[in-house]
């Protein structure tokens, strides 16, 4: 039987809606979903997964690292694999797109494919990675890390907030966390790696575009700011003579809010202020904030925090004011590949649609993956760019138009292995 892309978009949405209901929660369209990793919620999605994948004749596996894998097989055994997917997992009260989009549209994939009889010349392994969050452990891209071969072991002794390690999690999910290390993929096997997310942005809604081509994932560092100044009572010194720490933090925060708006390709916020003594009547004494820049590219994120220190040394010497600062994170950007670009460009035109090429703001497994193979993104746009929020939507016609994208990208791969 034939099968069109409305009708493997329209089994994508009832997929969707019915992972939904795997959560914490219980109304998703009003609270939200939370699925953790190792949870009950995270089991039910993986055996309705494992359910769906075997009605479209895939095999499945768990690994160790409580990632499920499905293949959608290749006639040549000896095949090389391309991967497909995302994170099962998600914020506290989040959207029910964000990651979990990522694995049932490779599935709406598999099911045009096989309805239409379409073969390929390599395996499609499609991927629910068990934690890509970081909410309940702070182990942030541990499925992927684990496909990766860079999973860390020393991330199993992470605690929840009940005091759970991840080694005692994984072990009560069923996995034997000791032998995570042979659940990597081998660099040769893998043609690259592929991800359709949601774009967690404005930028495709205002283009009026279903879909648009990730060129980069950002890269992100944070830092600690501490302002020093002098306490004193609010009543009795003169203006002229403080040495207010809040107000030479709220100095701070407009300078990197302005040298974020003036750098392209940069963002940034200061996200968190602790003040003390914090009270009524009494000038601040010291003042932490924490600052974080994104950019995807590492070099304008680097110069940018070159100058903003130069300003913050200015501007807080300006008020006799002294400040102790300390980089507390830093990841570094990744490029996703230029040939895996062009095709997933070429595969939007295929589809009718104009290309945008975009830059990843937030994290994702590839992050992780390009350690391992070559990398590349599709967004999918979401309505009015909201992301780990009950709000979070997105249009059914936009997952009619990823499918043709994908079974696009799938053709001109399997062109490129023809003639390799």
């Amino acid at each position: 039987m034939n099968g069109s892309f409305e009708q493997a978009a329209e089994q994508a949405w009832q997929w969707l809606e019915t992972v939904a209901r795997f959560s914490e929660t219980q109304d998703p369209q009003h609270d939200g979903v939370t699925r953790q990793c190792a949870t009950p919620e995270h089991r039910a999605t993986l055996d309705a997964l494992t359910a769906w994948m075997r009605e479209l004749g895939m095999s499945v596996r768990e690994d160790n690292g409580a990632n499920l894998i499905g293949r959608h097989a290749s006639a040549n055994p000896d095949a090389r694999t391309l991967l497909l997917g995302s994170h099962q997992d998600t914020v506290p009260n989040g959207g029910k797109y964000d990651g979990i989009m990522g694995v049932i549209l490779p599935l709406a994939l598999v099911k045009y494919l096989r309805d239409n009889g379409i073969e390929l010349p390599f395996h499609l392994d499609v991927v629910a990675f068990s934690d890509e969050e970081g909410s309940r452990f702070s182990s942030t891209l541990l499925g992927s890390k684990v496909l990766a071969g860079t999973f860390d072991s020393a991330m199993l002794d992470a605690t929840d907030d009940a005091g759970v390690t991840l080694k005692q999690a994984l072990e009560a999910f069923g996995c034997r966390p000791e032998r995570i290390a042979e659940d990597r993929y081998a660099a040769e096997e893998v043609i690259a790696f592929l991800e359709i997310h949601i774009e967690q942005g404005p930028q495709l809604e205002l283009a009026d575009l279903p879909v648009g081509v990730v060129s980069a994932i950002t890269g992100i560092e944070r830092h600690q700011l501490t302002v020093h100044g002098l306490a004193g009572h609010a009543g009795t010194v003169p203006m002229q003579v403080r040495q207010d720490a809040l107000v030479g933090a709220a100095g701070v925060i407009q300078l990197v809010d302005a040298l974020c708006r003036e750098t392209e390709e940069l963002v940034g916020v200061v996200g968190k202020i602790d003040n003390a003594p914090n009270g009524v009547n009494v000038i601040p004494q010291t003042t932490t904030l924490s600052i974080e820049l994104r950019s995807p590219r590492d070099e304008i994120r680097r110069r940018a925090r070159e100058t903003l220190r130069e300003r913050i040394e200015a501007s807080l010497a300006a008020r006799r004011l002294t400040f102790d600062q300390t980089l507390t994170y830093e990841q570094s950007a990744v490029r996703c590949s230029e040939w895996l670009c062009g095709e997933l460009q070429g595969a939007v035109r295929d589809s009718g649609i104009s290309p945008r090429v975009l830059f990843s703001g937030a994290g994702h497994d590839g992050l992780a993956m390009h350690s391992l193979c070559d990398i590349g993104m599709l967004f999918l746009r979401c309505e009015g760019g909201v992301s780990h929020h009950p709000g979070e939507a997105i249009k059914p016609q936009d997952l009619t138009a990823a499918v043709e994208v994908l079974t696009h990208v799938c053709h001109r791969l399997a062109r490129r292995h023809d003639t390799a």
